[in-house]
C-alpha cells in the first residue's frame, strides 16, 4: 500500500473511529505525512510549480508564485510545529467527502507528477481548511484579472470558487470561502 494509500486509510479510520472528527486527530494524521516531505520533495515540487506556470502572463506568475511557495509548501513546516489545540466543530460528512476529493485527486494525477505534490497537496487542502478554518488558497493570493482572495467581516471570498465546483478533483468544494461577487 503506497503512503497516499495509508493517509487516506488513517482519515477515514478517524471518522469512523470517533463520533465527532477532531482537529487534534486530523493534525496527528497531517504531523505523520508532513514528516516524510523532505525539503528536497518541497525543492521538487516548486520546479514543477514553475515550469507548469511557465505560459501563465509574467506579472500574475511571480505574483501567484510567491504566494504558493509561502502559503503552499511553507505550510508543511507549519504543520510540523503546530502545536496549538483547536476545539472547532469538524462536519464529518464534509471531512469524509473532502477525503474522497482528495484521494480521487491523487489517483487521477499520481501518473502524472513525478513529486510528493499530491501527497502536499492534500496535507495542506485538509490542514487549512479543516485545522485553521481558512481559505485554501489565503487571502491576498492573486488571480488573472486582478482578482484576489479577500475577507470581509469575518467571511472569506474566492473570485473563482464557482467556476471551478464542477471540476471533479478541485478543492474548491472543500474550501470555506465564498464565491466573490465581481
Amino acid at each position: 500500500m503506497s503512503g497516499y494509500s495509508a493517509m487516506y486509510n488513517d482519515f477515514s479510520n478517524v471518522a469512523i473511529a470517533e463520533e465527532k472528527v477532531s482537529p487534534q486527530a486530523i493534525l496527528k494524521v497531517l504531523k505523520e505525512y508532513s514528516a516524510t516531505i523532505s525539503v528536497f520533495d518541497l525543492m521538487k515540487v516548486n520546479a514543477e510549480m514553475i515550469e507548469e506556470s511557465k505560459y501563465v502572463q509574467e506579472n500574475y506568475k511571480d505574483k501567484s508564485h510567491a504566494v504558493y511557495a509561502k502559503y503552499f509548501l511553507g505550510r508543511i513546516r507549519e504543520i510540523r510545529n503546530d502545536n496549538a489545540i483547536y476545539d472547532n466543530d469538524i462536519d464529518k460528512e464534509e471531512f469524509i467527502d473532502a477525503v474522497a476529493t482528495l484521494k480521487s485527486y491523487h489517483d487521477a494525477e499520481s501518473l502524472t507528477h513525478k513529486t510528493k505534490f499530491p501527497l502536499i497537496y492534500a496535507i495542506v487542502s485538509l490542514y487549512t481548511t479543516f485545522v485553521l478554518e481558512e481559505p485554501i488558497h489565503p487571502v491576498g493570493t492573486p488571480f488573472p484579472g486582478s482578482l484576489k482572495v479577500e475577507e470581509k467581516n469575518g467571511v472569506f471570498y474566492c473570485p473563482v470558487k464557482d467556476a471551478n465546483l464542477e471540476s471533479p478533483n478541485a478543492v474548491c468544494k472543500m474550501c470555506i470561502a465564498e464565491q466573490l461577487d465581481f
